[in-house]
């Protein structure tokens, strides 16, 4: 009854549109106070230690790594190295959309800034082109989904924090799914624009071609230093964050894109957002505590293996559980919520934590497009200045693509495993 009573709480505050952090927080806070064996000091314990762990401290630097990399034209030069080696395709902007996510994911971690440095920019310009309205939203909404799949993927440091996984595995791990949903995506932009000849752009000469390449191999050199870094051992992802900010910020110096004004709004937007973050991981910490004292991860285990003793079933059944959870949740918060009690469930079944890892966030980063709290559909429309409505319906096609992704990661372990293991974290 106590379980039951606490999730209501949660849902109904939830629904009231209470922020995510009071809505983890009053349920717990009750129950300290109303159970007359739960102590108020482990639960301040409980609450502190939830967000002072050595892992977390990635989670705002790279965050400022991401504001940095928008701040400072990045997004522009990645832009144009795309656009000289792919503008004479059909449907080139689609594609040069998608290779210029996938190449500022790897400095941003999240959907959300990608979705708001790329509608801002090519959005526009697609649409100026004579690109439909709803395709060009859709695409650039459904490939900010790469941003959380490869390092410096935020979602990858709380899940492994929540669920005691290796960061570095998490980050390797997401390299092939995120790879899969670049193909994916391209496979769409083709038949979508197969019979749209006129959507190509003047062939680039390769003299200039290797002068954005150039101008850009710079910035894409972040992800060198991050992913080098952690993968030959030299540092943590922790340092390889720190390591990652200060290449950034020295980029930008020499660029001539920091300016007193310019750092103010980077630090702001930084302390915004990792601010908010770790409220959240803060107030779950606590809510965890108290279902981890009322058993709910066993509860649930047992709950599941009545229902199923396959672990594809089961894998189904947490497909089907993490779209409804991920359509209302933003990916940290629904993390930290379902982590406790659906990992240990996993491990009963015998499946790879990391696998299991990839498998709940590509799921959760999916809700972040799907109504009727999908934060990147508000992002979208916010940049664009486009009706949510419209937005919606431009990204619905796109699902199609990344539900083939979704089954290929879930039911295919390889996808996953395959890369963390070749490179010794297995």
């Amino acid at each position: 009854m106590t379980l039951l009573w606490m999730t209501l709480g949660l849902v109904v505050l939830l629904f009231l549109r209470v922020p995510v952090a009071l809505a983890l927080l009053i349920p717990s806070l009750v129950y300290v106070v109303v159970n007359p064996t739960a102590s108020l000091t482990i639960a301040v314990q409980q609450t502190v230690s939830g967000v002072n762990t050595f892992p977390l401290l990635a989670v705002p630097m790279f965050i400022l790594l991401g504001c940095l990399a928008n701040a400072s034209g990045i997004t522009d030069r990645v832009y144009a190295t795309a656009l000289a080696f792919l503008g004479r395709l059909r449907g080139s902007l689609g594609y040069v959309n998608v290779a210029t996510s996938f190449g500022f994911s790897w400095m941003s971690g999240a959907a959300i800034a990608d979705a708001a440095a790329m509608g801002r920019v090519q959005v526009p310009a697609m649409v100026r082109r004579g690109y439909p309205v709803g395709f060009s939203i859709g695409i650039t909404g459904a490939s900010s989904l790469i941003a959380p799949l490869i390092p410096p993927s935020i979602p990858a440091i709380i899940y492994a924090v929540t669920a005691g996984v290796s960061v570095g595995a998490l980050f390797v791990a997401g390299i092939v799914p995120a790879l899969l949903l670049v193909t994916a995506l391209c496979v769409m932009v083709w038949w979508k624009m197969r019979k749209q000849d006129h959507l190509r752009e003047e062939r680039s000469s390769w003299a200039h071609r290797m002068r954005t390449l150039w101008w850009s191999l710079p910035a894409l050199g972040a992800a060198v230093v991050i992913l080098g870094s952690i993968l030959t051992g030299a540092a943590t992802p922790t340092e390889a964050a720190a390591i990652g900010v200060l290449y950034l910020f020295l980029l930008c110096a020499v660029y001539g894109k920091i300016n007193r004004g310019t750092l103010r709004t980077v630090l702001v937007q930084t302390v915004e957002t990792a601010g908010s973050v770790l409220i959240i991981v803060a107030a779950a910490a606590l809510f965890g505590w108290v279902l981890a004292r009322e058993r709910a991860p066993q509860a649930a285990a047992d709950l599941i293996l009545g229902l199923t003793d396959r672990p594809v079933v089961f894998l189904l059944l947490v497909c089907v559980l993490l779209f409804v959870v991920g359509a209302l949740l933003e990916p940290t918060a629904a993390i930290l919520i379902v982590v406790p009690v659906l990992a240990p469930a996993a491990e009963i079944y015998g499946i790879d934590p990391v696998h299991f890892a990839v498998v709940v966030i590509l799921n959760l980063i999916i809700g972040l497009l799907t109504p009727p709290v999908g934060l990147v559909l508000f992002v979208l429309s916010s940049v664009t200045e486009r009706p949510v409505t419209q937005v919606i319906t431009g990204v619905l096609p796109f699902f199609l693509p990344m539900a083939v992704v979704l089954v290929l990661v879930t039911f295919f372990p390889v996808f996953s495993t395959w890369l963390p293991g070749l490179l010794g974290f297995g």
